[in-house]
């Protein structure tokens, strides 16, 4: 969730600092602070404050010298938001500075023998204790002291340090919370995400759990915790920098529900096989007869993910006719699962760093299991550590609230389902016939946001109300999950997503005129099953807002209020019904004034427990 930067090389450290902070603000975070070492060995400068980067910016002089330097956004967890909680911290002496990420599990009983022998702590985190053990262990070997340090730490770390009495260099280590190093000309970048260093090196290394490195800027030296020495592999970026800014759009969130025609292609291309009717995944590192062997699919995820995965599963199991279970990661891995044979494992996350998902992953590797990422942080932990799997090529993801990758990872199960369809039951010619249907799909896409408008000033109506229903049958039951949770994300405005067909298994009790039900009623076999639903919510004098088929008249007798979507065949519907959902969700954030990038108390990248 933090986010991490560290510089050092010829340019003016603080302002590289700063901007790489601001690139991490989409990580969520409710303090920053930032430690540059002075030329020559001089003493630190240490700025931190609560609250956004823009009211650190004010502390920082222009004139600060100094080009070796780190920097910090907190998200807190240990100790309440103040500036003293604020990283970087410091040990006694002030010459030791670290910035951390994740968590120190045994930080009481650490602090406790510290302050037994004489160290004086400034603040109430757990990061703290690594700054004041590094002191402990420092006789002139920075990475040495580090190494000792970490050997006592339990949890998870991503941290980087600098000494004053090496104004030249900076340690990082990783266990559990990613870092990456960039590598420039001259000049060196760590960082806890690449997004932080684009806009200034495109080549980087991603450090692996138990790994540290000490970087000059001319060179890098990454080893284990037993001082061995580890040969990195130098990896391009593929994003660049333009991709990473708004481009004329208020909102990451809006330009990203935009940009899902065009994400939605990239999740597709070359990976269609029309002659075959199929579909190719090249990454999953499995042949035909591997393929031909799976009985079963679990998918792994969290959140967003998560209702991907459902999706998923409706997929896999109508086209492939394969049974699937759908799992929330930080539940599995704590349940001792049970690994069957010729069962493939997905573990679905945007980020690929999502920790539940993570260590749902080993377990289930721990267990023998064949595991694939679906991801689209290239490079990121989870794709580097699976069996195989597929990038879902979205690009950078900059919004808290996600969309674009939920619309791509849906767009990998259906070309999974369609491998797999082909494999099996689906006959070439209704492979084909999936094909074109799932190429027309962005194209519609584009015709939901083209018509936005009218969705802004439903949003504008409907934003006042505290409570929401979301309501959807089959296939768009997660979809309607997934409105809800967007809503609630970014709009703080309370909101439930259920199958339609368990209203009257308890929800049937809040309806009233306080709470509008949002209907997802396509065009398909739970049609008449979803217009009784609706119509039972009427009877009780419930709001209903409708998503259906353009030129659906029935529906639009009896909703409240209707947004039209194009008509495709109905296994392709959770695309153009989760659209509109996002456009309402974010609309009706804009008009409570709401930090729709950055919602209260969330993060992009969930890397603690």
């Amino acid at each position: 969730m933090c986010g991490i930067i560290g510089y050092c090389g010829p340019k003016p450290a603080a302002g590289l600092l700063l901007e790489g902070l601001k690139r991490l603000e989409y990580r969520g975070y409710d303090s920053a602070g930032i430690c540059v070492q002075a030329e020559g060995g001089g003493p630190l400068s240490l700025y931190k404050r609560k609250g956004k980067i823009r009211e650190l910016i004010p502390l920082v002089p222009e004139e600060l010298a100094g080009s070796c330097g780190i920097g910090h956004t907190r998200w807190a967890t240990h100790g309440e938001v103040t500036d003293q909680n604020a990283h970087p911290h410091l040990d006694c002496s002030g010459r030791i500075a670290v910035a951390h990420n994740g968590i120190i599990e045994n930080y009481l009983s650490l602090r406790e023998k510290l302050a037994s022998e004489g160290h004086r702590f400034a603040s109430e985190t757990d990061s703290e204790v690594i700054a004041h053990l590094i002191e402990k262990y420092y006789s002139g070997d920075l990475m040495e002291a580090v190494r000792r340090a970490l050997a006592l730490l339990k949890g998870t770390y991503g941290i980087v340090c600098l000494h004053r009495d090496h104004p030249d260099r900076l340690v990082g280590a990783r266990q559990g919370s990613p870092l990456v190093v960039g590598i420039g000309h001259g000049e060196s970048f760590l960082a806890s995400d690449v997004t932080a260093i684009i806009g200034h090196t495109k080549q980087v290394v991603y450090l692996e759990d138990g790994e540290l490195v000490c970087l000059t800027p001319e060179e890098l030296r990454t080893t284990d915790l037993k001082d061995q020495e580890i040969q990195k592999k130098v990896e391009p970026v593929s994003w660049e920098l333009e991709q990473i800014e708004k481009g004329g759009f208020a909102h990451f969130m809006e330009k990203e529900i935009f940009e899902q025609p065009e994400s939605i292609k990239r999740a597709m291309g070359g990976r269609i096989d029309l002659e075959q009717a199929t579909a190719h995944l090249g990454g999953l590192n499995m042949s035909n007869r591997d393929l031909l062997n799976v009985e079963r699919v679990r998918i792994v995820a969290a959140g967003t993910s998560w209702h991907a995965g459902l999706v998923g599963m409706y997929l896999l199991e109508s086209i492939a006719r394969i049974p699937c279970t759908v799992e929330i990661a930080s539940e599995l891995r704590y349940r001792n699962p049970v690994v069957e044979r010729n069962t493939l494992h997905f573990v679905v996350s945007q980020s690929g760093e999502t920790i539940d998902s993570l260590y749902a992953m080993r377990e289930l590797q721990r267990k023998g299991a064949t595991v694939l990422g679906i991801c689209n942080v290239v490079g990121s932990t989870i794709p580097r550590e699976s069996n195989g799997g597929v990038y879902i090529h979205s690009g950078p993801e900059i919004a808290v609230a996600s969309t674009k990758a939920f619309t791509s990872q849906i767009t990998v199960f259906y070309l999974f389902s369609l491998l797999l369809g082909r494999m099996r039951d689906l006959s070439a010619d209704a492979g084909s016939a999936f094909i074109r249907d799932l190429a027309s799909i962005p194209a519609k896409v584009e015709a939901i946001l083209a018509g936005s408008r009218g969705i802004r000033e439903l949003a504008r109506r409907y934003c006042h109300y505290q409570h929401f229903l979301f309501l959807g049958r089959g296939i768009n039951y997660p979809v309607a999950m997934e409105g809800a949770l967007k809503l609630k994300e970014i709009s703080y405005i309370h909101a439930e997503g259920y199958s339609a067909s368990e209203l009257k298994h308890g929800p049937i009790a809040l309806i009233g005129e306080e709470t509008p039900c949002l209907f997802l009623v396509p065009d398909d076999g739970l049609r008449d099953k979803l217009l009784s639903n609706i119509k039972e919510v009427k009877a009780r004098r419930g709001r209903v807002i409708a998503v259906c088929a353009q030129g659906d008249n029935e529906v639009r007798g009896i909703a409240d209020d209707v947004i039209e979507v194009p008509r495709v065949h109905e296994t392709f519907n959770p695309f153009l019904m989760v659209v509109p959902l996002q456009l309402l969700a974010y609309y009706a954030a804009l008009e409570l004034g709401r930090d729709v990038d950055q919602p209260r108390n969330l993060a992009k990248s969930v890397t603690v427990e």
